[in-house]
């Protein structure tokens, strides 16, 4: 059977298993994902022992408010954005949309939600879910018609919004606005900004009411000790985030230019990811694959196309080579 490669990134294993043996190692762009992990996590000490006592969990909680801007009251940790989302979406009543595309999981988590087009999100009824930025096109919002949205439902319906990939832009985030009076979640991914997917962490932020009733679904110790420990670390490296945000800008001004020597228009405003649009672009996942280069295909948008940011120049020059000569 052949794997499901629309399904999500990251099945590098399936790929490899399909595609077969390379003379090069693989390179997975699928997932969207910083390919220069947070290095202090080579310096941590775990105790595998013990269990989380809850004051740690506070204190990572605490640490990430910071560099969120929000007071610690409204940020609940979570084992990865996914279940974040899920669990919320269980508290939510009433009519809820979420915008398409974007994430698979914005469409399963409510039940009875309907699907709306980007173009009709502001005058869309009853709560509304939405990322920004937006994956897969890489579309930001600026703040101003998010606040629309957000006026529009005050009091009445809650506004979601996946800020997964909102490290690399913090100035759009509406993370300053959360507040206990106002029904504004906000959605929070680690993995993503410091490359470290496999930590499993992620927060919701949100009015403390919400947060008392999402940690109740989460139960005891929800994170494990490393998790903490990485993300206060991390958090705390104010240094590295800041070059980071610089580096990945311009990585991805290398992709792009990449991309249009090779006569694609590059889409998208994330600088984690590009998309390109083409009617060869299953032939050009295929392509790429047998060149040991994993992307991202879309079964519902099958002439769209998603490349992760290379690790490196030599990935990079790799990438276009296989691009434009095959």
């Amino acid at each position: 059977m052949t794997p499901d490669w629309t399904y999500h990134g990251g099945s590098l294993k399936a790929a490899k298993a399909h595609f077969g043996a390379s003379t090069q190692p693989w390179m997975d762009l699928s997932t969207g994902i910083n390919p220069e992990p947070w290095p202090g996590i080579r310096d941590l000490t775990i105790d595998w022992q013990r269990l989380p006592e809850p004051e740690t969990l506070h204190e990572l909680e605490a640490v990430a408010s910071v560099n969120f801007g929000v007071d610690a009251r409204h940020v609940c940790a979570v084992p990865g954005t996914e279940i974040g989302l899920r669990l919320a979406g269980q508290l939510i009543e009433g009519a809820t949309r979420h915008v398409s595309p974007s994430y698979r999981t914005h469409g399963e988590m409510v039940a009875g939600s309907t699907a709306t087009a980007w173009a009709d999100a502001a005058r869309s009824e009853g709560s509304l879910i939405l990322a920004n930025p937006n994956n897969p096109d890489g579309r930001l919002l600026d703040r101003a018609p998010l606040l629309d949205m957000l006026e529009v439902r005050a009091g009445q319906n809650w506004l979601l919004v996946d800020e997964a990939f909102a490290d690399t832009t913090p100035a759009t985030s509406l993370m300053p606005l959360v507040a206990d009076d106002r029904q504004l979640l906000i959605f929070r991914s680690f993995g993503k900004f410091f490359g470290l997917a496999g930590v499993r962490l992620g927060f919701v932020l949100g009015p403390t009411a919400f947060l008392v009733r999402l940690r109740a679904q989460l139960g005891a110790w929800p994170l494990s000790a490393a998790a903490i420990a990485i993300g206060m670390a991390a958090y705390g490296d104010s240094h590295w985030i800041a070059e980071t945000r610089d580096r990945l800008r311009a990585s991805a001004a290398g992709l792009d230019a990449v991309l249009e020597r090779s006569g694609y228009r590059p889409i998208g405003q994330c600088p984690l990811f590009r998309l390109i649009e083409t009617e060869q672009a299953p032939l050009l996942f295929d392509r790429l694959a047998r060149a040991a280069i994993l992307t991202r295909p879309f079964a519902e948008q099958p002439h769209w196309l998603r490349i992760g940011l290379p690790a490196d120049q030599a990935a990079l020059h790799r990438l276009e080579h296989v691009l434009r000569h095959g």
